[in-house]
């Protein structure tokens, strides 16, 4: 029985804390609105991480305004 209540203890310890150490989405759709692009110009397919032009967004203060693309 004091075994149960200690699993039971150490799992609600690991669940608050999973729930507690969540990190906020910053994408969001009002982004897409704003540059008229799709979320794949920023993000690469199936991926939250950012390309080229998602790192210009961000670093210019969430402006495209003179991004240019790398030539292929």
């Amino acid at each position: 029985m004091r075994g149960v209540l200690k699993l039971i203890a150490l799992a609600g310890i690991l669940g608050a804390a999973l729930f507690l150490n969540t990190i906020g989405v910053s994408a969001k759709p009002e982004y897409s609105r704003r540059t008229k692009k799709e979320c794949a110009f920023c993000h690469p397919a199936d991926s939250w991480r950012l390309n080229d032009a998602g790192k210009y967004y961000r670093d210019h203060k969430y402006s495209l305004d003179g991004y240019k693309p790398p030539a292929k």
